[in-house]
């Protein structure tokens, strides 16, 4: 039997995902969340086979930025990055930080499953259009393993702020969020601006959707 955990912030499509899976006796549901930070505690404590994981979740942390976080403390558990988007960086991303699979969610649900198999068994599972962009990186002699940038050199803290100001979040609503104090969630702010080498918010919130932190309606 294949553990499969479920990371989407829509009840529905959990729902849905859920049904999907309960139909074939080869897979159990064992948890489902919608939120990212919830969903590496989650991981932790039920230690699923797979992991299906939505890109863009509420709150402060984003789905790459959780799935790098379960690959990295629970290094057992296999993660299928699932979303709607074929977006090129964040193909890369998801691949580098360690996810197993990319799936849209338009695939039908006889490769949903096979999806889950076939990264249980220990293999890589691509949608055939994000298997073509991956070619097209390899082609043009870029390696996803040396791709890192400045985003990478954000402590955890630092992408939980990083995500929360790209949706316009304001310093004092960031310190009552995480529970930190006002003083430390601006220095945390003066600090990913440099690192960044950014100046303005705009400027902050093009680089969140280019690395997939938040979407292009900025969510």
């Amino acid at each position: 039997m294949i553990r499969v955990a479920i990371v989407d912030d829509h009840d529905l499509v959990r729902a849905g995902i859920r049904a999907i899976l309960e139909q074939d006796p080869l897979f159990q549901v064992v948890g489902e969340t919608g939120d990212g930070q919830d969903a590496i505690r989650l991981v932790t404590a039920l230690r699923p086979d797979v992991v299906l994981m939505d890109v863009h979740l509420p709150g402060g942390l984003g789905g790459l930025d959780a799935t790098e976080a379960i690959v990295k403390d629970c290094p057992g558990v296999k993660v299928i990055v699932l979303t709607q988007y074929e977006n090129r960086e964040y193909i890369r991303r998801a691949l580098r930080i360690g996810a197993r699979g990319y799936l849209l969610k338009s695939s039908a649900a006889p490769e949903l499953l096979d999806a889950i198999k076939t990264v249980h068994a220990g293999q890589r599972y691509l949608h055939p259009s994000v298997a073509d962009e991956l070619v097209d990186l390899v082609t043009a002699g870029r390696s996803i393993e040396d791709s890192e940038d400045d985003y990478d050199r954000l402590t955890t803290r630092e992408k939980q702020v990083f995500k929360l100001l790209a949706e316009g979040k304001t310093s004092r609503d960031i310190s009552k969020y995480l529970t930190i104090s006002l003083k430390t969630a601006m220095t945390h702010r003066t600090n990913i601006m440099e690192k960044l080498n950014m100046h303005t918010r705009s400027e902050l919130i093009r680089y969140a959707v280019r690395k997939a932190v938040i979407s292009v309606d900025g969510t």
